[in-house]
């Protein structure tokens, strides 16, 4: 997605890590950098927009429920990796192991 104008950040970039923007999970200056390109860029504004209200019903709907620790503990790890760069085993399945 991109709206066809150039940006100092580039939409690419903002979208592969708009989570971590979401959930405040990157530098404030990486933040800024964001919330100046929104203000430049509907499309974008657009999907920020939508991933933010996703993401406040499933906080709303989901929210309340206990996650098992060592479920907590292999999606994190999985993420992890992932965000090393290393794949994932396609062994483990869908169950995360």
């Amino acid at each position: 997605m991109s709206c066809g104008e150039p940006h100092e950040t580039d939409c690419s970039e903002v979208l592969d890590h708009l989570y971590e923007f979401l959930d405040r999970e990157m530098p404030d200056s990486d933040c800024t950098k964001f919330e100046v390109h929104f203000e430049e860029c509907s499309p974008c504004l657009e999907k920020y927009g939508l991933e933010q209200a996703v993401k406040k019903l499933v906080k709303r709907c989901c929210g309340h429920d206990d996650v098992p620790a060592d479920l907590r503990a292999k999606v994190m790890g999985r993420i992890d990796l992932i965000r090393s760069g290393q794949p994932a085993s396609s062994d483990e399945g869908t169950a995360l192991g």
